[in-house]
């Protein structure tokens, strides 16, 4: 059920100021034809899935994308080829953007060279390291010239095994100055998941941080890396950049083969000049990896021109993001909003990066960061502010929000609870956008507006130029019923391909199989009546208690509103005669016992809030719940370990020790 009433409504100034507003004055209106009638940011929706082919060049040109230009002519050959074709039998006769067009995606996230900020650093023990527009440029082009000498050339990979450090964005915007792919993944996997998603792909240099500190313990990167570098002899080169504090006792670069510090690298490029090779417009520019957890991670690969535009369209029209602006998101290299924040460059905005635990026992610092640092968007995970609910904080007494302006979350969907506890104890006058998307499309599906209204447990809008629909099985559209979503129309961030995947079959198969022709993305959503959307958890995670699917995210909405309940995670076990029923663990407050009166409470507040179809038929407290490196709870790694499966790839997880407590549980045992 949808609420009828907003959370929020965007003043008529701030609707006016907008950059939503003013695309619509200078890019669309002026192109004639329909588009001049285009008023209002749900008109700019249809006209953008219904004209894509001139909502992307109007996009373009209002971004100001850099490129090569041809006098009298657009940069492009041809806008969309093969439009009609989602799925091709052969990857070269797919849809193909922007031909003949040329850039590189590092030259247009360094367009500003002045003194202003560019990137901040954070860490536990506070405000760190900060370079300036003109700074951050300055060490690009010396980390380019080391890598010129290194033998990189475009099509090579650099690898990344570092923290959210302003090093990691240096040594990205350098690879892709060269037209090299950049790849990353969080430092606190193991060697084995380094080894699965590096191992794949082949990287010429490695970028390492010495170390980091989470939670205030130290954790030693390099000794991994001689764990692991052994398994990699494409390795010709490790960096390895010093962050861990002094007190720390960093451990010695020269422990690791073939390794130089970030210093010394720089000094080798000095003397080399900033410069761009500017590359076809689908060039790869990173590869990505799928979360892993149920087999080798699938790596993608996306292309410069594609993420560059896709993203430049969320920043600048649905974060309503501008030069000026102040920008953090939590998150590791190897998630990709780290790759999404990172872009945020190309609109000239200052980039706040944070290396450490988003939680400490002393202080709340990341209310910390967005009081210091003036921050004017705020992004962090649907999880986060849940516990952030949970721990009692109230946010507006105790810092000073003035700047904020927009609220983003997302890694699972926003609870209806987690809108209530932004709007009466974070900021009134803020616009909370909960957003959808995946490292498949590098971007999201669904995602904020600040010229619509927010309303309790919806996402905004879907995006620009996406043409997203919710589809029953049997391919129908449906509206006010939740079902699968699909983008039915291609669009630029797609990957343009999987790693070693020259037919393009495991492409294929992973979004193309169950739909003809349409991506089906693997989340279980719902279209509300005011054009905005509900995620209801995964599709693959779905229950079928007694034929009836049901969306996890809808129980966990209503348990995790109990002040008793951290978290929680539900799964179907299967019974006799191919039923399942629903089992819910949770993790409850330290002391809280999980009593027949708490059970009865939980299953009251979900038969109430959700349906009688809902209710678990085994409440189980544990004491840690899985999740990925990235934070996302692991649903189906728990489901393999109740019927006996092995789970695949346990090193994508955070905490692979917690799936012994769900092992040959007594409860799952019995019968009805």
């Amino acid at each position: 059920m949808t609420e009828t009433t907003p959370l929020w409504i965007p003043s008529e100034a701030s609707i006016a100021s907008a950059n939503v507003t003013r695309f619509l004055r200078e890019a669309v209106q002026p192109l004639g034809g329909r588009a001049s009638h285009v008023a209002d940011s749900f008109a700019l929706y249809d006209w953008s899935v219904e004209e894509p082919a001139r909502f992307w060049p109007a996009l373009w040109r209002f971004s100001g994308v850099v490129a090569d230009e041809r006098p009298g002519a657009e940069p492009w050959d041809a806008v969309l080829e093969h439009g009609e074709r989602m799925a091709p039998p052969d990857p070269e006769l797919g849809p193909r953007w922007f031909r003949g067009a040329r850039l590189n995606f590092a030259e247009n996230l360094l367009r500003r060279r002045d003194d202003a900020e560019a990137l901040v650093l954070w860490t536990e023990r506070g405000p760190g390291r900060r370079l300036t527009f003109g700074e951050l440029a300055r060490d690009v082009a010396a980390f380019a010239g080391f890598l010129r000498r290194a033998g990189v050339e475009p099509g090579d990979r650099v690898a990344g095994f570092v923290a959210n450090i302003p090093e990691a964005v240096v040594a990205m915007l350098a690879a892709a100055s060269l037209g090299a792919l950049w790849s990353s993944c969080s430092p606190d996997f193991g060697a084995a998941g380094v080894l699965d998603r590096f191992g794949q792909i082949a990287p010429k240099v490695l970028v390492t941080a010495d170390g980091y500190l989470y939670a205030g313990k130290r954790i030693d990167c390099l000794q991994r890396v001689r764990e692991f570098l052994p398994s990699l002899p494409s390795v010709q080169r490790v960096v390895v950049v010093p962050h861990l504090p002094d007190d720390q006792a960093p451990p010695d670069p020269a422990s690791v083969a073939t390794a130089v510090t970030w210093r010394d690298a720089l000094d080798g490029g000095r003397a080399d000049p900033l410069d761009f090779v500017r590359l076809p417009f689908d060039h790869p520019l990173y590869i990505m990896y799928s979360s892993g957890t149920t087999g080798l991670p699938k790596c993608m690969v996306h292309g410069a021109g594609g993420t560059l535009l896709q993203h430049l369209k969320e920043h600048f029209l649905h974060a309503d993001l501008s030069a000026g602006d102040r920008i953090f998101y939590f998150t590791t290299c190897g998630w990709m909003m780290w790759n999404w924040l990172v872009s945020a460059l190309a609109v000239g905005a200052t980039v706040v990066l944070y290396d450490g635990a988003p939680m400490l026992r002393d202080r709340p610092i990341m209310w910390d960061i967005v009081s210091r640092e003036r921050l004017t968007v705020f992004g962090t995970s649907a999880k986060w502010l849940a516990l952030a609910e949970k721990e009692g904080v109230v946010p507006r007494d105790e810092h000073d929000l003035s700047a904020l302006r927009t609220i983003l979350s997302t890694g699972s969907p926003l609870a209806p609870a987690g809108f209530d506890f932004v709007y009466e104890r974070v900021k009134r006058d803020v616009c909370l956008s909960s957003i959808s998307g995946g490292t498949d499309i590098i971007s999201c599906f669904a995602l904020g507006d600040r010229t619509r209204p927010v309303y309790r447990g919806e996402i905004q809008t879907r995006g620009y130029g996406m043409k997203v629909e919710v589809f029953d099985d049997e391919g129908r559209p449906r509206r006010g019923r939740a079902g699968e979503l699909v983008c039915t129309a291609p669009f630029p961030s797609m990957p343009i391909g999987f790693w070693n995947d020259p037919d393009g079959d495991k492409y294929r198969s992973a979004y193309f199989d169950f739909y003809p022709n349409a991506w089906r993305h693997g989340d279980w959503a719902e279209l509300t009546e005011h054009d905005g959307m509900i995620i209801h958890g995964r599709s693959d995670a779905t229950l079928n208690p007694g034929g009836v699917r049901i969306g996890t995210a809808e129980i966990y909405r209503q348990v995790e509103q109990l002040p008793e309940i951290v978290e929680s995670l539900v799964i179907g076990q299967e019974v006799e005669q191919g039923d399942v029923r629903i089992v819910l663990f949770v993790r409850l407050r330290p002391g809280v016992p999980l009593d027949d009166a708490l059970r009865d409470r939980i299953r009251r507040v979900i038969r109430q809030g959700a349906s009688p179809h809902h209710v678990p038929k085994r409440i189980i407290q544990v004491a840690d719940i899985p999740r990925t490196i990235s934070g996302k709870i692991t649903e189906l790694a728990v489901r393999d370990v109740v019927h006996g499966r092995e789970p695949k790839n346990v090193d994508a997880l955070a905490n692979p020790e917690a799936l012994l407590l769900f092992r040959d549980l007594e409860e799952l045992k019995e019968r009805g």
